[in-house]
């Protein structure tokens, strides 16, 4: 799974990022390039139109409507069908936050993208527990400013 968190645990307000950081967008694209990319309808709708279907991904909606169109991508009514679909090939699970606590028994992998931010927002990742293990990353300055680092979590 991969996200990008401010404190608190806050991965999106209103339906979009709720800060602007460059670097973390580059770190996403160039980590699952060519690899399938599973998120909600929700996530899907997020993406400027111009980056649907993300490039170079197979993209894999999930919804729970079984007549929802994402042009570009499968769309599929369940966890398990979509894990399915992408069994065997690399894959991300990228958001939102109620794919990400369904799907975290099922990962092995985390990497996740921490913000030096304290903001509100209404969607949030889910906790990281003891069972999950990351070496610190440095923490790096964005051209924005901003203070961020990267945890690549592997389970124990």
């Amino acid at each position: 799974m991969i996200w990008a968190q401010a404190h608190g645990r806050v991965i999106g307000s209103d339906g979009d990022l709720p800060w602007h950081l460059p670097e973390d967008m580059r770190h996403f694209r160039e980590t699952t390039a060519d690899c399938a990319v599973v998120m909600g309808r929700k996530q899907w709708e997020s993406l400027p139109e111009r980056f649907r279907p993300l490039p170079r991904r197979r993209n894999v909606v999930l919804t729970r409507n079984p007549a929802y169109s994402a042009p570009g991508a499968e769309v599929v009514t369940s966890l398990d069908r979509a894990l399915d679909l992408v069994a065997g090939e690399d894959s991300w699970i990228c958001g939102g936050g109620e794919i990400y606590a369904a799907a975290m028994p099922y990962a092995h992998r985390l990497m996740v993208t921490e913000i030096d931010l304290t903001i509100e927002g209404d969607t949030y990742a889910p906790e990281i527990g003891p069972e999950w293990h990351a070496e610190p990353g440095p923490w790096q300055t964005s051209r924005t400013g901003t203070h961020f680092r990267i945890l690549d979590y592997r389970r124990r």
